[in-house]
């Protein structure tokens, strides 16, 4: 089965929030099992990536990689870290994803 660019990128995308969410585990990069979490997910997170940018432009890749990460990121701080967010940071992410929507939905740019 192969699979679109957009779940290519899907699949880096999720190993780059497992990868962020383990770093802050790490605490610095003094605990060894986040740290080998961060530095395997950021490794499939990039080369998940590059196989993405094979078939997408990167301009377009990397706003959606970026767009998405952030808001998943955002959100995993607030239900497992507890991060407070207040009406900006809302709209921001709402902003974020109106950005994102608007780059696979109306956009010719080359995103499949």
């Amino acid at each position: 089965m192969k699979l679109s660019p957009l779940a290519i990128l899907f699949i880096a995308i999720v190993a780059e929030v497992i990868g962020t969410t383990a770093l802050k585990q790490s605490a610095g990069f003094t605990r060894p099992i986040p740290l080998v979490v961060t530095a395997l997910s950021y490794a499939l997170a990039f080369y998940f990536l590059s196989l993405t940018l094979e078939r997408i432009p990167t301009g377009v890749a990397y706003a959606i990689w970026s767009g998405v990460g952030i808001v998943l990121i955002t959100a995993l701080a607030w239900l497992v870290h507890g991060q407070k967010l207040d009406q900006p940071a809302l709209i921001g992410i709402g902003l974020i994803i109106a950005g994102v929507a608007v780059l696979n939905l109306f956009s010719k740019s080359g995103a499949a």
